[in-house]
């Protein structure tokens, strides 16, 4: 169990799916850079949060910013949308009549992705979620932007092990400060640190091209 002053963040669950590095530099050295694709998403989390109030819809009452933590992970964070759906095999919930199921909606933009980044996010959400209302969370859904669709996700075992995994990769980085060294894969010129992260060396040209452009390529 992690005491409170230890939790980490749980949206950097997918910046380390994502890349161990980029999650170092984010959540350990403090380094952030705003390209269009961070900033797009920024808005369109907030927009998502704008409503606080819960909101019912028949048989589904809606929460938004939902402050979500898990003491076995030692994570904390914030679920975009926690759908709350009458069920006669959910479980009670405070000031409401009934019994209840819960359903995690986590708001990302793009598109649905080959990566399971977003999964695994989202699977964190349901893990906290269960320990906090003593219930099991076996689904809940993606929603994108682009594609303006949910697309549902099963909490499989193999996702919560892999979040386990990462969440207790994550506190031993964090514990020792550790950054990882840089590795050029091809999600590197998506990434908003690029600049930051690859080492100044990288982006020198070599002598042969330097000649080549600079020289009419002769050599000394």
């Amino acid at each position: 169990m992690f005491a409170e002053d230890d939790f980490l963040p749980l949206s950097g669950i997918q910046h380390f799916a994502f890349c161990r590095r980029q999650w170092a530099l984010i959540h350990i050295e403090n380094v952030w850079e705003e390209n269009g694709r961070t900033a797009e998403g920024r808005l369109l989390h907030e927009n998502a949060h704008d409503a606080y109030r819960p909101e019912s819809r028949g048989e589904v009452v809606i929460s938004r910013a939902v402050p979500v933590f898990s003491r076995t992970l030692g994570l904390n964070g914030e679920c975009d949308v926690v759908e709350f759906r009458r069920d006669p095999n959910g479980v009670p919930l405070a000031r409401r009549e009934g019994l209840w199921t819960i359903f995690p909606v986590e708001y990302k933009r793009g598109s649905p992705k080959e990566d399971p980044c977003d999964a695994l996010q989202l699977t964190a959400q349901a893990i906290c979620l269960e320990e906090m209302f003593c219930c099991p969370v076996p689904a809940g859904a993606l929603f994108y932007f682009e594609t303006k669709r949910r697309q549902r996700i099963d909490i499989t075992d193999e996702l919560r092990d892999t979040v386990r995994a990462y969440a207790a990769e994550m506190h031993g980085y964090a514990k020792r400060a550790y950054l990882p060294k840089p590795k050029r894969t091809k999600g590197c010129g998506m990434c908003s640190l690029k600049d930051e992260c690859l080492p100044k060396l990288e982006r020198l040209p070599s002598a042969g091209s330097y000649n080549e452009e600079n020289l009419g390529g002769t050599t000394a």
